[in-house]
C-alpha cells in the first residue's frame, strides 16, 4: 500500500499538504524527510520536532484495484499505532482505538471499493497524564533520551484478503517431563470454515528433518522423545524446532502454512542455595526472593544487562537494528536482557534473534517510575494492552520472566502489591501464561538498583569498596558512566563546542551535563575524572580517562556480584545500549552499535570461568600495602581442573610478584575463594598500574585490573 501523510490542528480539519509516508514508521521521520531537515541526532536538532506531538496526523491511502468481487474477505489489519487513532473510510468513522501494543483489524467486506480513501488519523500524544497511559515514558525525556514523543503507525499494517476457509492461528505449547527425557506437545489451532481432516501438523528438528507428522481437524497432542534442549548463552546450545501447521487444499497442496520456531526448555525462578536456611525464626516472612534462574533443572548465574529502546522512533526499528546489538550481547557472554519498563515492547524479531543467541528476556510492561492510579479508564486500556503483549510474546522461546514495571515500589512511585494495575498484570499473566514467572516490579525485596557512578556515598566509597558491603539477591541495575567514543562525539557535537566540554552546548543537550538532579557534571563526571587524573588537556585524553573509569568500574561490580553467589544470582548493568548518541552515558555500547572500552571489560568480567581478584579500593599511593584476595569464578556447567594462579603487579613496566595460589579441582557452577596476596607498593610514575592474574595452562582465564596512583 502507498501512504501519504499530513497534519491538522483538529480531528476533522483537512491537512493542507500531504507528503509520502513509510509504514511502519513515524510521522516525525516522514515529515523531516520531506522537509529535508538535518539529522535529528546532531546538536539540538531534536527541538525542532516539539510541535509535532500536538497535531493530528492523517495517514491516507486508497483501496487498490484488482480485489475480489465486492472485496470479499478484505480486512484492514494494523499491528500497532502509537498511540491513539481514528480509522475512517471515505470520511466515515469505522474505529476509535487507544493503545500502542494491542493490534486491531476491520472487516471491510461490503464497505470498501477500489479507489476508496482509507485514513488512519493519529491523535496528539498524551500530555497531561502520560502516566495514565501505556505510552512509553522514556520519550517524554530521560537522562539518556531527549523529549521527543513519537507518533505514527509503528508496526506492520495493511490489507489482507482472507479466504473463507483458513487458519486463524496455530500455537504450540509443551511441558517437559521431570527428567527432561520427553516433551508433551499441545498444538492449539483456531480455524475458520470447514477444515475436516485437512490440517497437517509437522515438527521439524533443528536440522529440518520431520520428526512428527499428524493429519487432523485442529488442535492435537503428541509426545516428543529425547528432545534437544535449548540453553542460555554459555550453558549449552540453542536448538530450535519448527512447528509447521498447513491447511491442505482438496488437491493435497498446502493452501496456507503457519510456522513457529520453538526452543524446548523450562525456566523457573527459585530460592537460591541456602536462602531458607538463613531465616531460622518460625514463622517468617519471605525475606529472600526467588530470583535464581533454574533452566532445565540447573541453577545458573544470570549474566545480564538492561536493554533500552535502540532508537527514538519504534517504527524505524527492525531486525537490522537489533541484529548487530544482539551479536554484541552474545559476544559479551551475557545470557539475560532486562527490557526496561520505560521503553516500548520490542518487535517479534528481537525475541527471535535472542532465541538464536541464547539470550533470555526479562520483559517489563510499559510502567516506569510513576504512580499508575487504578482508574477504570486506565485499567481498561492496561488490560487490553497487557493481554495483547502476553498473547503475542508467550510463544517466544527467549521470554523468561514477566515483570510489572520499573521502580514502582518506592518513594517516587508509591505503588504496592495491592495497587490495582499490579494485581491486573499478575492476573493476566496467570490466566494467559501461567508457566512463566511474574515479578511485580524491580527492585523488589532484596534486589538492588544502583549506584550509577564510580565514586559514591559523597565520595566516601568507590565501586571497589561499596559492593563488597552489599548483600543483594540480584543487582538488576548498576552503572558507571563513560563518554562516547571520539568519533561519535564529533558526529553530534559542533567542532567549536567539542573541547573543553561546557554547559550550554551540545554536550549538555546530549546529556553530558545536567542529565539528572541538576548535577553540575552529570554523566560526563568531570569532577571524578579530574579527581583521579587531573585536568585533561585534549578531548582524546578526557575520553580515554573517562572510559577507563567506566570499564574498570563495571568489571569490578560484575565480578563482585559473581563472588557473592549463591546469595546473589544475577547481575545486569545499566545499561547495554542507547536510543540516540549521548555525549556520556551509562551505556556500554554507544548509538547505534559502537562498543566503548567498557564493552570489552563487561565481556571480560562475564567469561564463564576466570581468575578474579577482590581489591577494596581503586586509588593507591607508593609505600602502601596493596592486597588482593584471589578467586576462581566458575559459572559454567563444566568442572574446573586443578591449576596455578600467579599474581603480579605491573608498575612502570616492571613486574612485581605478589604470590601464587594452587587451586584445587572444582565442581561445575562453583566459585573457589583463595588466599590474600600483597606487597608494599614501590615508587612509580604515571597515572595507573596493573594487577595481572595468570592462570597456568589456561590463558583464557587470565585477568588484568587497572588501578590509579593517588595524585600528590
Amino acid at each position: 500500500m502507498s501512504w501519504t501523510l499530513g497534519h491538522s490542528e483538529t480531528l476533522d480539519a483537512k491537512p493542507d499538504v500531504f507528503v509520502p509516508a513509510t509504514v511502519p514508521g513515524a510521522v516525525q521521520v516522514d515529515w523531516a524527510r520531506a522537509e529535508r531537515w538535518p539529522d535529528v541526532n546532531q546538536g539540538d536538532n531534536f527541538k525542532a520536532y516539539g510541535w509535532m506531538e500536538s497535531c493530528y496526523w492523517h495517514y491516507r491511502t486508497r483501496i487498490p484495484e484488482g480485489l475480489p468481487d465486492h472485496a470479499k474477505g478484505l480486512y484492514f489489519v494494523c499491528r500497532g499505532v502509537d498511540y491513539a487513532c481514528t480509522v475512517r473510510l471515505n470520511g466515515q468513522t469505522l474505529l476509535e482505538h487507544e493503545g500502542m501494543f494491542a493490534p486491531f483489524e476491520i472487516n471491510l467486506e461490503g464497505l470498501a471499493r477500489p479507489g476508496d480513501v482509507l485514513e488512519v488519523i493519529v491523535h496528539p500524544a498524551p500530555k497531561a497524564q502520560p502516566a495514565q497511559t501505556t505510552k512509553p515514558q522514556v520519550s517524554y525525556g530521560w537522562d539518556f533520551h531527549p523529549r521527543l514523543v513519537p507518533l505514527g503507525i509503528w508496526d506492520e499494517t495493511g490489507l489482507e484478503v482472507r479466504p473463507e476457509t483458513r487458519l486463524r492461528s496455530a500455537e504450540l505449547g509443551y511441558a517437559l517431563s521431570d527428567d527432561f527425557s520427553s516433551a508433551d506437545l499441545q498444538l492449539n489451532v483456531e480455524a475458520a470454515g470447514p477444515v475436516a481432516n485437512s490440517i497437517l501438523w509437522e515438527m521439524l528438528d533443528p536440522s529440518g528433518k520431520v520428526v512428527l507428522s499428524r493429519l487432523g481437524d485442529g488442535s492435537q497432542a503428541a509426545r516428543l522423545e529425547h528432545p534437544l534442549l535449548w540453553w542460555p548463552n554459555g550453558e549449552g546450545d540453542q536448538p530450535l524446532y519448527t512447528s509447521r501447521v498447513a491447511l491442505l487444499a482438496p488437491d493435497g497442496s498446502r493452501a496456507q502454512v503457519l510456522d513457529q520456531r520453538v526452543g524446548l526448555r523450562r525456566i523457573r525462578l527459585v530460592m537460591g542455595a541456602g536462602a531458607w536456611e538463613r531465616e531460622r525464626e518460625n514463622p517468617v516472612t519471605q525475606a529472600p526472593f526467588p530470583i535464581t534462574f533454574e533452566v532445565n533443572g540447573r541453577e545458573i548465574f544470570a549474566h545480564g544487562a538492561n536493554w533500552v529502546p535502540p532508537g527514538i522512533f519504534p517504527g524505524t526499528v527492525d531486525a537490522s537494528t537489533y541484529r548487530p546489538l544482539l551479536d554484541l550481547v552474545a559476544g559479551a557472554h551475557l545470557n539475560l536482557l532486562r527490557c526496561w519498563g520505560g521503553g516500548f515492547v520490542n518487535k517479534d524479531s528481537f525475541f527471535e534473534l535472542c532465541a538464536e543467541r541464547g539470550i533470555m528476556v526479562w520483559q517489563e510492561f510499559p510502567l516506569a517510575c510513576n504512580f499508575y492510579e487504578g482508574t477504570p479508564a486506565y485499567l481498561a486500556v492496561l488490560d487490553r494492552e497487557s493481554r495483547a503483549i502476553i498473547l503475542r510474546l508467550r510463544r517466544q522461546t527467549a521470554l523468561a520472566v514477566w515483570c510489572g514495571g520499573n521502580e514502582l515500589f518506592n518513594s517516587w512511585s508509591r505503588m504496592t502489591a495491592q495497587s490495582l494495575p499490579i494485581r491486573l498484570l499478575d492476573r493476566n499473566c496467570l490466566d494467559l501464561d501461567p508457566g512463566r514467572p511474574f515479578l511485580p516490579t524491580s527492585p523488589v525485596f532484596n534486589i538492588r538498583h544502583g549506584d550509577y557512578r564510580f565514586r559514591v556515598n559523597g565520595d566516601k566509597d568507590d565501586v571497589f569498596s561499596l559492593y563488597p558491603k552489599c548483600q543483594a539477591t540480584a543487582y538488576m541495575e548498576f552503572g558507571v558512566p563513560g563518554p562516547s567514543p571520539v568519533s561519535v562525539l564529533k558526529s553530534v557535537i559542533p567542532e567549536s563546542e567539542l573541547f573543553p566540554p561546557r554547559r550550554g552546548t551540545a554536550w549538555e543537550t546530549h546529556k553530558g551535563f545536567g542529565a539528572w538532579d541538576g548535577d553540575r557534571n552529570s554523566w560526563l563526571m568531570l569532577n571524578q575524572v579530574d579527581h583521579y587524573f587531573g585536568p585533561s588537556s585534549t578531548l582524546e585524553q578526557l575520553v580515554s580517562r573517562g572510559q577507563l573509569l567506566q570499564a574498570v568500574g563495571l568489571k569490578a561490580i560484575y565480578e563482585e556480584a559473581r563472588r557473592q553467589k549463591p546469595r546473589c544470582s544475577a547481575a545486569a548493568c545499566w545499561c547495554f545500549n542507547e536510543p540516540w548518541p549521548n555525549a556520556a552515558n551509562n551505556s556500554v555500547v554507544a548509538f547505534p552499535a559502537v562498543p566503548k572500552p567498557a564493552y570489552r571489560a563487561v565481556a571480560d568480567a562475564n567469561r564463564p570461568t576466570l581468575g578474579s581478584a577482590r581489591v577494596l579500593r581503586f586509588e593507591w599511593a607508593p609505600g602502601e600495602d596493596f592486597a588482593a584476595e584471589l578467586w576462581l569464578l566458575n559459572d559454567s556447567p563444566g568442572a574446573t581442573p586443578a591449576c596455578e594462579i600467579d599474581a603480579l603487579l605491573l608498575v612502570g613496566g616492571k613486574a612485581v610478584p605478589l604470590g601464587a595460589w594452587s587451586v584445587p579441582a572444582g565442581l561445575p557452577n562453583l566459585n573457589q575463594q583463595g588466599p590474600k596476596v600483597g606487597v608494599t607498593l614501590p615508587a612509580a610514575t604515571g597515572e595507573t598500574f596493573d594487577l595481572l592474574l595468570r592462570v597456568r595452562g589456561h590463558p583464557e582465564w587470565d585477568s588484568t585490573y587497572t588501578f590509579a596512583w593517588k595524585r600528590t
